[in-house]
């Protein structure tokens, strides 16, 4: 990964992290990692615990957010789903709680960000 696009990822990460922060949740994990696929951002509100994916682009003025959210297919899903698995076995404590997948997209438009947060973006079949 070049020097740039790993600068953008990490500060669209920082910026949704700060966005869920406005919301109330408390970040318990960033970047959390299995061999099959990372989260991005692990959330929690009260009773509700967010698994995050942050995709992060710097796009034209013409160009949609939802170009971004595309890049969220079924492996990465899959992925996803397998390191949520494996992060609630690590923290049993948290298997009361209501959890979903949401996925925060981060634009960079020229010097302009703008951030779209998809709540329950997808459910696994659990």
């Amino acid at each position: 990964m070049t020097s740039w696009r790993h600068w953008l990822g990490r500060q669209g990460e920082f910026l949704a992290a700060e966005h869920l922060k406005k919301h109330a949740f408390e970040i318990l994990e960033k970047n959390y990692a299995i061999r099959q696929g990372e989260i991005d951002i692990i959330a929690r509100k009260d009773d509700n615990l967010i698994f995050c994916e942050v995709r992060t682009r710097s796009l034209h003025p013409t160009v949609a957010m939802d170009t971004i959210a595309e890049s969220v297919h079924g492996v990465k899903q899959n992925r996803l789903i397998l390191a949520a698995e494996s992060y609630l076995q690590k923290h049993p404590e948290l298997a009361e709680c209501y959890c979903r997948f949401d996925v925060i997209l981060v634009a960079r438009r020229e010097r302009n960000w703008q951030l779209d947060w998809i709540e329950d973006a997808f459910r696994p079949g659990w």
